[in-house]
């Protein structure tokens, strides 16, 4: 096996619990992409990684045991993750199967839509050994249908195409999928991550069981929240600025027999803006919005708009009502979105008790010396005036 070295500080990295080693600490190298021995600049062993000649992060670590890194390996760490999610007592056929470093494997993520299994390999390190990652994933699922969606960005500093490759299909357009009491359709091919959204999984079953009254899901996607709220409450209006969005979410009301669901195009912004000017009121709202800040340099601006958005929330809450407010914005930690709730209630007037703090569900694990496997926190909010 070709051996990496790395720098006196990435090797403490390492040892404090972080997987990643960028390409200003490896020392020497001359290896192909694929599984590497590390050791530090004085021969000392450190262990096995994913070796990613071309990415600024350029080792990801896979284990500190001197051990074969094969195909059997992968099998084992999929069928631990696997067995952590413990499908059987899930109450749902849609969950994320690996969540890459969450789960200790590194750049490799996995999520079952009933059926079909949609895989992405995030880096060229994990690419060299793809076939035995596919292996293993086939033996712990045994999914029908198996699709790689290698179309997300981050493959570009790899060095790799982006691509979209069934590996056992033909796979439909749609397929189903059960969250709770909703059943939902899924576009595996063309839906944002895999498909959709899982992260807020237990979120939108949540919101299932406190609703009420006239509920707003603002940002809605494929309107998995609003499903989940139509279920118990007077009536939901759903807004999204994709229509593409929004024709499956009809298709998702006509699938539960949801007929109190509204399906609205527009823009968020604009549209709380309007609900505020004809003093509209919604006992339950829901804002999940899509990540304003994807880089550290977004953080101010993104702040703005998370704050602008809830504090308009806030004002067309009815007396006694919930809001659910989530930021899935990694680089807006869960300090400062809680700073921006505390600002938007002081200048909303309005008197506003935490009820719940919430993050990403259980299939999508953080690791504490890992901060970028959590990324998504929310905050239930009740209106106490």
């Amino acid at each position: 096996m070709d051996t990496v070295i790395i720098s006196p500080r990435g090797a403490r990295r390492w040892r404090r619990g972080h997987p990643w080693i960028y390409r200003s600490d490896v020392e020497h190298a001359h290896a192909p992409a694929g599984v590497v021995r590390v050791e530090d600049s004085h021969e000392n062993y450190l262990g096995q990684a994913l070796w990613s000649p071309p990415s600024e992060i350029s080792l990801r670590f896979l284990t500190a045991q001197d051990e074969p890194v094969d195909a059997d390996w992968w099998k084992d760490r999929v069928a631990e993750a696997l067995a952590l999610r413990d499908p059987e007592h899930l109450n749902a056929t849609g969950f994320r199967v690996v969540h890459a470093e969450g789960d200790g494997l590194p750049s490799l993520t996995a999520d079952r839509y009933g059926d079909v299994l949609v895989v992405q390999l995030l880096s060229a390190g994990l690419e060299a050994v793809r076939d035995d990652v596919l292996a293993a994933l086939e033996a712990a699922v045994a999914p029908k249908f198996i699709l790689l969606r290698n179309d997300t960005s981050v493959r570009r500093h790899e060095d790799l195409p982006l691509t979209i490759e069934e590996i056992r299909g033909p796979i439909p357009e749609l397929v189903q999928a059960v969250e709770g009491a909703v059943q939902y359709l899924v576009a595996p091919h063309t839906g944002q991550k895999t498909g959709t959204f899982l992260d807020q999984r237990e979120n939108r079953i949540m919101m299932g069981e406190i609703a009420r009254g006239k509920a707003l899901d603002l940002f809605t996607y494929q309107g998995l929240f609003a499903l989940q709220m139509g279920k118990v409450t007077e009536s939901v209006v759903a807004v999204d600025s994709s229509a593409t969005a929004l024709e499956i979410a009809a298709k998702n009301a006509e699938l539960n027999a949801l007929d109190n669901v509204e399906w609205v195009e527009a823009n968020v912004f604009d549209l709380l803006r309007e609900y505020e000017r004809e003093g509209r009121r919604f006992d339950t709202i829901v804002l999940d919005p899509p990540a304003f800040a994807r880089q550290r340099s977004a953080i101010d601006r993104a702040l703005r708009g998370y704050k602008e958005i809830n504090l308009r929330a806030m004002r067309i809450l009815a007396p006694g009502g919930i809001l659910f407010s989530a930021s899935c914005s990694f680089h807006v930690g869960r300090d400062r979105f809680f700073e921006m709730l505390t600002s938007a209630a002081s200048d909303s007037g309005r008197r506003l008790v935490l009820e719940r703090v919430v993050g990403q569900c259980r299939d999508h694990p953080v690791v504490l010396t890992i901060p970028e496997t959590g990324y998504l926190k929310g905050a239930v909010l009740r209106s106490a005036d």
